[in-house]
Parts: C-alpha cells; sequence; structure tokens
C-alpha cells in the first residue's frame, strides 16, 4: 500500500498507466548473471541480482535488489581497474590496523605482520593464509 491512500491499496495496472502518462516507463533487465559495482579500492558484487529500470523522460535510473559481496582490491587489481601498469602501482601504506590484525589472526609479532602483508601488496587474507601456512 502507499502512503496516503486512505488504507487502500492501489491497483499495479492503474499505477503503471498513470506513469506511462507522466512519461515513465519501468522494466526488469531479464537473466542478469552478475552485477559489480567497482571503486577504487574495492567491489561489490550481486551474483543473484534483479535489476530494475526506471526510465522518466530520458534519465534512466537502475535499482538493484540482491545480496551483496564486498570484496577489497589488490594493489595490482587496483591499478589494472585504473588502467595504469601495475608496474606503475605505487605500494599503499599498510595501515596499522590491518597489521594487527593479521598479526592476532595468525598468531605472529607485528614485524612479520607487517612483511606478510607488504609482499600480499596488502591482501589481509592472504598475508594471514601464508603466515597460518595456507600458502
Amino acid at each position: 500500500m502507499f502512503p496516503g491512500m486512505g488504507g487502500r491499496g492501489i491497483n499495479p495496472k492503474q499505477l503503471q498507466k498513470q506513469m506511462r502518462a507522466l512519461g515513465i516507463d519501468m522494466y526488469e533487465i531479464e537473466d542478469v548473471k552478475q552485477v559489480i559495482i567497482r571503486t577504487g579500492d574495492k567491489e561489490i558484487v550481486f551474483n543473484d541480482a534483479q535489476v530494475t529500470v526506471m526510465d522518466a523522460k530520458g534519465a534512466k535510473s537502475y535499482q538493484i535488489v540482491g545480496t551483496p559481496e564486498e570484496k577489497t582490491l589488490s594493489i595490482a587489481e587496483q591499478a589494472a581497474a585504473a588502467g595504469k601498469p601495475v608496474e606503475e602501482a605505487k605500494p599503499a601504506e599498510i595501515p596499522e590496523d590491518d597489521v594487527t590484525l593479521v598479526a592476532t589472526q595468525a598468531k605472529v609479532s607485528r614485524e612479520m605482520a607487517r612483511q606478510a602483508l607488504v609482499e600480499a601488496k596488502g591482501d589481509l587474507a592472504e598475508a594471514i593464509m601464508k603466515l597460518a601456512g595456507g600458502q
């Protein structure tokens, strides 16, 4: 139900008719396999996405419904996403919180954790796996 309707629902067909009269068209994109939102340092991936497009006089809005999975990009992936060769990618400063997390999870010293993070180019999971003997 829509607010302001006095407790009554609105007929979906009537709503579609009114939207078309205003020049608004809504439709769903069929057979979507995956939606990826990529920022400078992470990706948000929807593997089970439903995508609805609202076209209001040429201005399109996309609505994504699904379960997001967030993935932090490694330095090499960040460089590739920015269109830079990997050699140009400057190693990012390793945040102290990351060093603490890796040291705690892998039960090693902060120095060992920092070195593993540098070798893993900032990838937390890779650094922890390496220190824990997983690689």
